[in-house]
């Protein structure tokens, strides 16, 4: 993580849960990390702590509402007066919503939808044109996408959720293909966890918070500091390494039928994947 010491990240949705847990190991790297959230009293309260535990970093909180796209595009115009540009992406915000594909509402579909899909490509493009308007070759964009956007949760509640973060995969699997044609190394991944103990599900399941609870007492869930270290994993990678897989205690898709969601806590993918310019 040596040659990322000083340089800027933006990780989104970075108030609570994985988004806060990979903003404290960067800031603890030596990074200067722009935490944004619609609500930034809780990366206000981070910020302090990570310079109470003098971390090396700093994490500078910045109100976004992702579903706007000129509060993103505002944001970007911002790192780049005071930061000069991004050299790393962590597209971490996403949502759930109870809306199953025959009963579910629009404006919930829309909502996932706006944050889990379009914030993420439109922080990706944004990302990616910081980096290639100041010659930056080795930038990392991350997303993070869930098991969710592999296999298909025997959940109605889960589908359309699911159907976002199929997306993210495809979206991911495309900036790759695009950065190769750039001619470009800056790197792109996917880490697609388990049930990660986080606020998710009690925001997923609000109106039912026993359910929510019971989604991380059935099992040993990940937790969000192990996603942490997974970006620090792919961020500190070095320059030849052009692809890295590991898939732990991976299910076929026909074990899956058997499963229930909560059984998929412990696994994750991790797929990160750049191909040298010929």
């Amino acid at each position: 993580m040596e040659r990322w010491r000083g340089r800027v990240a933006l990780v989104t949705g970075a108030s609570v849960g994985i988004g806060a847990a990979v903003a404290r190991a960067l800031v603890q790297h030596g990074m200067k990390v722009v935490g944004c959230a619609r609500n930034v009293d809780k990366i206000e309260k981070l910020a302090a702590e990570c310079q109470s535990a003098g971390y090396s970093g700093t994490l500078i909180p910045y109100k976004c509402d992702l579903c706007n796209e000129e509060e993103i595009l505002s944001m970007f115009s911002a790192i780049k007066t005071l930061h000069q540009g991004v050299d790393v992406c962590i597209n971490n915000a996403g949502l759930a919503h109870n809306e199953p594909l025959l009963s579910g509402r629009t404006d919930g579909w829309r909502n996932m939808i706006d944050v889990n899909i379009l914030a993420l490509a439109i922080c990706t493009r944004e990302a990616y044109q910081s980096m290639k308007e100041r010659h930056v070759d080795d930038g990392h964009i991350i997303n993070i996408n869930s098991m969710g956007g592999h296999r298909m949760v025997p959940s109605a509640d889960e589908h359309f959720y699911c159907a976002t973060k199929y997306a993210v995969t495809a979206v991911t699997e495309g900036l790759r293909q695009e950065l190769r044609e750039a001619k470009t190394h800056i790197r792109a991944t996917c880490i697609s966890p388990g049930i990660v103990e986080t606020e998710f599900a009690f925001r997923h399941h609000n109106s039912d918070p026993e359910r929510a609870a019971a989604v991380y007492e059935s099992i040993k869930c990940l937790k969000a500091e192990d996603i942490a270290s997974a970006v620090t994993y792919v961020l500190s990678a070095p320059a030849h390494v052009q692809a890295i897989q590991d898939v732990d205690e991976f299910v076929s898709s026909s074990d899956l039928e058997k499963c229930s969601v909560t059984s998929l806590a412990q696994q994750w993918i991790l797929c990160s994947e750049w191909v040298p310019s010929e």
